[in-house]
């Protein structure tokens, strides 16, 4: 198995939180929801949900469940978003 530098692993953690929040902000906007009130909808600040979709916070489990669900959508479309990276993202 080859070995994962320090920064490679904090540059893949920062694609996977970047990509999570693109993919939660793309199905707030074909919802219809402000950023706000997706907030209001998972009990999640406004100021906090941007830095989630602006890819600055890493999320919770319990903040995923309950954005998911203000969204209409399983946890796991979330996480399949955030996962699917292109080699050079």
């Amino acid at each position: 198995m080859p070995r994962v530098s320090a920064k490679s692993a904090q540059n893949d953690t920062l694609n996977y939180l970047l990509h999570l929040g693109q993919g939660i902000r793309a199905r707030r906007k074909v919802l219809g929801h402000s950023q706000e009130a997706l907030a209001g909808l998972a009990g999640i600040e406004r100021a906090h949900m941007g830095k989630i979709e602006r890819g600055e916070r890493n999320v919770t489990i319990l903040n995923i469940l309950r954005i998911a669900q203000a969204l209409e959508c399983q946890p796991s479309e979330l996480l399949l978003g955030a996962e699917q990276l292109q080699p050079d993202d």
